[in-house]
């Protein structure tokens, strides 16, 4: 991506904060899907930025009365090249994946699905749920490892508390914390809640890249204000975070990692490296499916289905969406 300024300045950074300024970047509505679709708030990618470290795809959604909004209801569907992380503050959604993990998503527990080369999998609200609210992450996989076999991981992190405030730190470590889930690349990934009035210091890894979605309440980042339902961004070279809650209790979501250092090619459900690549996706997809439009682009056979099966009585997969009448292009 060009800077498209006439005379940009020079700016000459090193490792200290003094010239790590910090990118607010704003939500748009998306729906889920459907006339009845729950609509959720995505900050992440967007046309200022694409990733923060691995991580490429931020979705936060409710609190929806599911009886209202119809809930999450996210039929059988494809993915390639990435990690979905699923991270509830309400309710329940029941995972089912083509790789036969059959999980609950609960409130203070990650669900990690580690799409690999290929794995379909649906997510449905459960019946017991009356107000689902949460967020959805994706992690795009580095090349060494975005052709391994498709798997699952759980976990429960316990929380970590001071004065004020209290952590779960679902990916990586912070804090003299560490989540044992296994990942790609370095990352991070934790929840934070802070009391009205309270200000947390947390010291970090200068190699990252930050961001800090706000859910409830107002944040002083560094003295910067970051309004409920937007993302901050912070480049790499920071030593630390100062988090300071307004008048209200906060909580928010810190992810972070190095930089990935490789281009990707997102699009719908699929992480690759290019056009070719997708639009082979796509047809292997839209032909395990029985769409009529699904043909194999040649050297796209695989030892069985790329996408896995699913148990009989399940609903009807979603088909790929038509691609773009221009090449798809590379993210960095």
């Amino acid at each position: 991506m060009s800077n498209t300024e006439v005379a940009p300045q020079e700016i000459l950074c090193a490792t200290d904060d003094s010239c790590v300024g910090v990118e607010i970047l704003a939500p748009r509505q998306v729906p889920l899907g459907g006339p009845r679709a729950m609509d959720v708030r995505r900050t992440l990618p967007q046309r200022r930025r694409s990733l923060i470290g691995a991580w490429c795809f931020l979705d936060h959604y409710g609190p929806d009365r599911v009886g209202e909004s119809g809930g999450m209801h996210v039929p059988r569907h494809p993915h390639t090249g990435l990690q979905t992380v699923s991270w509830l503050f309400t309710g329940e959604i029941e995972h089912r994946d083509s790789a036969g993990f059959h999980a609950a998503v609960r409130p203070g527990e990650v669900n990690l699905m580690t799409a690999g080369r290929g794995i379909s999998h649906s997510e449905f609200s459960t019946p017991g749920t009356d107000v689902l609210h949460g967020a959805q992450l994706w992690v795009a996989l580095p090349d060494s490892a975005r052709q391994m076999e498709p798997t699952f991981e759980h976990y429960r992190p316990d929380p970590l508390s001071g004065p004020g405030w209290t952590m779960r730190v679902f990916l990586g470590s912070i804090a003299g914390a560490s989540s044992p889930v296994t990942t790609h690349t370095p990352l991070l990934g934790v929840e934070i809640l802070l009391d009205a009035g309270t200000t947390l210091s947390l010291d970090t890894d200068p190699s990252f890249e930050h961001g800090l979605l706000v859910d409830t309440g107002v944040l002083m980042l560094d003295g910067h204000p970051v309004a409920k339902d937007y993302l901050a961004y912070l480049p790499v070279g920071r030593t630390s975070l100062v988090l300071q809650a307004g008048a209200d209790p906060l909580r928010a979501l810190l992810i972070g990692g190095e930089p990935l250092g490789e281009q990707i090619v997102m699009w719908w459900n699929f992480v690759g490296r290019s056009h070719e690549e997708i639009v082979r996706y796509r047809a292997q997809w839209q032909a395990e499916i029985g769409v009529e439009d699904g043909r194999p682009a040649a050297g796209t056979e695989t030892t069985g289905p790329r996408f896995g099966t699913f148990p009989p009585g399940e609903p009807a997969p979603l088909p790929a969406p038509a691609l773009p009448n221009a090449r798809l292009r590379p993210r960095a």
